[in-house]
């Protein structure tokens, strides 16, 4: 059985994941989109894991087999170039990724984007899953390499004012976590006169042992070069760059909800764009009342990008936010970019004239400071089932002293209290875990809320 999660498949390498698997999930793809759309392309990339070129490759000429021309990227190439190259070319049903994304190194994965540049919808998700035969096909078909990178490179320097970070000279510490866009994000900030600092930007003894999630504690190396360095700021990406994450030039570690916040300004301000701040239900208070300051409805939806992407989809929207560091901006890109938003906080530097530690600081100031944190407990799989059995009913009058004043659950349990402090419980959909989320004014409080909530996930309130 090969089981889909957020956007594709995932496997360890020394376990699932296998040229067979690999060839039998690109035969059910190949056929659904022969189906669908004959003769189409299709866009294949991959990162800088081992085997993840040659995996694109095989995959490639499975998908061509079925009629379908495969463009295989010439050089490890970020999850959003391919759906920039996807959404910009109308003979395009979709792109395939052999990508590990933010997990493990030992893993590796596929990840697809539709046509258009979507994200992967729960419809073809269950549509791929049936699809897929249980012995792996010898068919095979010519593929073609291309370097569609580079174009989707030069459409973020055109997307940004060049010259106003020309006259900043800004320097930047670059993290890309050993990741797609290593290499990628320095020669950009380079054409553009940033001075940059890379870090594990080639493989080396200690590749094994980064985790490439652009959060602490992965991402410490990063907040010391800063300090190092003198920079202004960190800059961070995960393993296929769809993520972002930033440090400030104290080595503080910024969290996603203040870039989302920070962006959503930076772009009506500096931009002149509007429309609706999309969010998910663990995500800040402060980028929503960023959002409410800037005259921005916001729309706040499940966990996981795909639900933001659908909104993104309807129209209206401004940027959308997860707390994972996935970003996206529909005026630039159809899905997340890690690299764009990197880009645009180096605008929003040159233009206020201002560190990345300053801008959080005045984004403090005027809506607040608070204290966020999450747990993953990683629980025995009865009790993770028997939370989820009792979790639509679960509606407790009274947790950590505080009385909530209003309940959702539309993704887990959120509970809101008079002092905008949230409390957030979710069953995760791809790992043995559940997720406990608080913010609260102050970190006794926040911890105190996390503690609750953690007993509650355990059955033992």
């Amino acid at each position: 059985m090969i089981s889909f999660g957020t956007d594709g498949w995932r496997a360890r390498l020394d376990g699932d994941f296998t040229e067979e698997n690999v060839v039998r999930i690109a035969d059910a793809a190949g056929a659904l989109w022969a189906q669908t759309t004959p003769g189409a392309i299709v866009y294949v990339g991959f990162d800088t894991r081992l085997g993840a070129e040659h995996y694109a490759v095989l995959a490639g000429e499975v998908l061509a087999a079925h009629g379908i021309v495969a463009k295989v990227s010439t050089k490890p190439s970020p999850m959003p170039a391919i759906s920039w190259a996807v959404a910009n070319d109308v003979r395009s049903c979709g792109g395939l990724m052999v990508t590990g994304s933010h997990n493990p190194p030992d893993y590796l994965g596929i990840k697809f984007c539709l046509a258009g540049g979507a994200t992967l919808t729960q419809d073809v998700t269950d549509a791929l899953e049936a699809a897929i035969d249980p012995d792996a096909t010898s068919a095979r078909g010519p593929i073609a390499r291309e370097d569609f990178v580079t174009p989707y490179l030069d459409h973020l320097c055109e997307a940004v004012d060049a010259e106003a970070i020309a006259r900043a000279h800004l320097r930047v510490v670059y993290d890309p976590l050993y990741g797609a866009a290593r290499g990628l994000v320095p020669d950009v900030l380079g054409a553009l006169g940033v001075s940059v600092v890379e870090i594990h930007g080639h493989d080396d003894a200690d590749t094994a042992d980064i985790h490439p999630d652009p959060i602490e504690p992965w991402i410490d190396d990063c907040e010391q070069a800063v300090v190092a360095h003198g920079a202004c700021a960190g800059l961070i990406s995960d393993g296929d760059a769809d993520r972002a994450g930033a440090v400030d030039e104290h080595g503080r570690y910024v969290a996603p909800y203040k870039i989302i916040a920070l962006l959503a300004e930076h772009l009506v301000n500096h931009h002149g764009l509007t429309g609706r701040v999309v969010v998910n239900q663990s995500t800040s208070v402060i980028a929503r009342r960023a959002a409410a300051a800037l005259g921005c409805r916001v729309s706040v939806k499940p966990v996981g990008f795909k639900y933001i992407y659908e909104e993104m989809r309807k129209g209206d929207v401004l940027i959308g936010g997860e707390e994972a560091g996935g970003i996206g901006i529909p005026a630039y890109c159809p899905e997340r970019d890690g690299i764009l938003a990197n880009l645009l906080l180096c605008e929003l530097m040159a233009i206020s004239g201002k560190t990345l530690g300053e801008l959080v600081d005045d984004l403090e100031r005027r809506f607040g400071a608070t204290s966020y944190a999450r747990r993953d407990l990683r629980l025995e799989n009865e009790v993770i089932e028997m939370f989820r059995t009792f979790l639509p009913g679960l509606n407790p009058q009274n947790v950590a002293g505080k009385t909530p004043v209003r309940v959702s659950h539309m993704d887990g349990l959120r509970l809101e209290f008079e002092d905008e402090s949230w409390l957030l419980l979710r069953p995760s959909g791809t790992e043995p875990v559940v997720r406990v989320c608080a913010e609260a004014p102050t970190v006794e409080l926040r911890d105190a809320l996390l503690d609750a909530g953690s007993e509650l996930a355990r059955g033992d309130l």
